[in-house]
C-alpha cells in the first residue's frame, strides 16, 4: 500500500509537468500563428501574379524544400527531365523570437472538398497542397499566373530558378477541431524563389531527382 502512494506521490508532480508543458506549448503555437498572420506585406508583383482586388495577405512563410523531376523520352529519340507535378515537397518556416518555427507543410494530396474552382472529376494524381503545422486546415490551389525567375526584381528576381506563380485555391478544409488558419485562403503567391530548376544533365528513362529550392510563401483571403 504505502509503494503504491509513494508512486502516486511521485508520478502527480510529473503529470502537471507535463500539463503545463503542453499548455504553454499550445499558448506558444496559438501565438505564433497569430503574429504571422499579421503585418503582412508582399511585394509589388507584375499583373499575371497578383490576386485580384479584394483579397488581402494574411500570412507568411519562408519556404525550404524540393521541386521533383523525373526523365521521359523527347519526341526525336532523346530523353529530358520533366517536371513531376506530385513532387513538391516543403516547409513553411515563420520567425518567433528570432528562430524559425515551422507554420506550414506543402505537399500534394487528393482534394477532399472541391470548390468551383475546381477541376472536376479531382485528379487522382493530386493537387499542390498547403496544411497548417497548428490547427491542420488545408487549402489546395492551381496555377493561375506565372513569370520566369529573374524577370522582375522586386518579387522574382533569381534567374535560373523555377518560375513565381500566382495559385488560386481550389478546395479549402477546416482541422478536424474546426481551427481555419488556411480554411479561407482565396490565392497562395510563390515569390523569390531560388533554386529548383530542372537539372542539366543526361538521364536515363525513369530516372527521378530531387532539386533544392527556397521560396517565400504569400497567403491570401477576400476582404472582410
Amino acid at each position: 500500500m504505502n509503494y503504491n502512494v509513494d508512486q502516486r506521490t511521485k508520478i502527480t508532480p510529473r503529470v502537471r509537468y507535463l500539463f503545463v508543458a503542453v499548455l504553454v506549448l499550445g499558448c506558444a503555437f496559438g501565438t505564433v500563428a497569430t503574429a504571422a498572420a499579421q503585418n503582412v506585406a508582399p511585394p509589388p508583383t507584375p499583373s499575371a501574379i497578383t490576386p485580384p482586388a479584394g483579397n488581402s495577405a494574411f500570412l507568411e512563410g519562408h519556404a525550404q524544400g524540393t521541386q521533383g523531376y523525373v526523365c521521359l523520352p523527347t519526341s526525336t529519340g532523346g530523353t529530358s527531365w520533366t517536371i513531376n507535378a506530385a513532387r513538391p515537397e516543403a516547409t513553411l518556416f515563420t520567425k518567433f523570437f528570432g528562430q524559425d518555427v515551422q507554420i506550414i507543410t506543402h505537399f500534394t494530396s487528393i482534394n477532399a472538398n472541391p470548390n468551383e474552382n475546381a477541376t472536376l472529376p479531382v485528379p487522382l494524381s493530386g493537387n499542390a497542397t498547403w496544411q497548417s503545422s497548428f490547427d491542420t486546415s488545408k487549402v489546395w490551389a492551381k496555377a493561375v499566373g506565372s513569370i520566369a525567375a529573374g524577370s522582375d526584381a522586386a518579387s522574382c528576381p533569381n534567374t535560373g530558378s523555377i518560375p513565381c506563380l500566382l495559385l488560386q485555391s481550389i478546395g479549402n478544409q477546416k482541422g478536424p477541431a474546426g481551427g481555419k488558419l488556411l480554411a479561407d485562403t482565396t490565392f497562395v503567391q510563390r515569390l523569390n524563389t531560388n533554386g529548383g530548376a530542372a537539372p542539366t544533365t543526361t538521364c536515363s528513362v525513369g530516372q527521378t531527382q530531387l532539386v533544392p529550392y527556397t521560396a517565400d510563401y504569400y497567403f491570401f483571403r477576400a476582404d472582410q
